[in-house]
């Protein structure tokens, strides 16, 4: 970050903004404040990387005035079938403070394509399978191998219509949250000898209290957590 930390973040960067519902869509405009990994600035956040000990993947960090938000992100294909991939992000969420925070999600994007969570669902009695295979906007959990896997975390989900869902996390505590999108974009994965990975730039934000924690992701940068 630089000298500032405040971005306006408008309807064009995240789903909050656009209604689907109108023939012309519903701009509304908000100013909040916003931190984004790798842009530092010396009253602001900070920004750090690790590697997962057990994966080795790479974990993005931004801790600020007692909380610390850091995430990583999967992909696999939609299915062996099907054109398309899903992208996974996990966030943990540590709270350091004396204060009880709220955790919401914020918002994602591939290369200016925003592209909202997808419903969960699980293959319960109650689980109708056609369904899931007509619609675009539900998963089921036991289909998507980055969270069997455990690359990302089953604890809580960001998902579909749920996505507004506040968590809290109280004082001296911890809380990780997952949410799944699928690429809005066709033939989206690159190969070379190095392996095969998304391209573009994606971004993810997550809000804590009235902060809005940005994560700014290379394509490359993406574990692939499929089978």
């Amino acid at each position: 970050m630089r000298n500032a930390c405040v971005l306006a973040l408008t309807v064009l960067a995240f789903t909050r903004g656009i209604s689907a519902q109108s023939d012309v869509p519903t701009i509304r405009r908000e100013v909040r404040s916003a931190f984004v990994w790798g842009e530092d600035a010396p009253a602001g956040a900070l920004s750090s990387t690790i590697r997962d000990p057990l994966t080795g993947s790479e974990i993005s960090r931004l801790s600020h005035g007692g909380i610390e938000v850091s995430s990583r992100i999967g992909f696999e294909k939609v299915s062996t079938s099907e054109v398309g991939e899903f992208l996974g992000y996990t966030t943990t969420i540590v709270n350091d403070t004396d204060s009880t925070i709220s955790v919401r999600y914020g918002g994602s994007s591939i290369d200016g394509h925003l592209a909202s969570p997808l419903s969960i669902v699980h293959g319960d009695k109650n689980f109708n399978d056609s369904k899931v295979k007509r619609s675009r906007k539900i998963v089921q959990f036991e289909r998507l191998h980055c969270f069997t896997s455990g690359f990302l975390s089953s604890d809580n989900f960001f998902s579909g219509n749920a996505s507004s869902e506040a968590f809290s996390v109280s004082p001296r505590t911890a809380l990780t949250v997952s949410s799944i999108i699928r690429d809005p974009r066709n033939y989206s994965i690159r190969c070379s000898w190095e392996g095969c990975y998304p391209t573009g730039t994606i971004r993810y934000d997550v809000r804590v209290n009235s902060q809005d924690y940005v994560f700014v992701w290379p394509g490359r940068s993406a574990v692939y957590c499929g089978r």
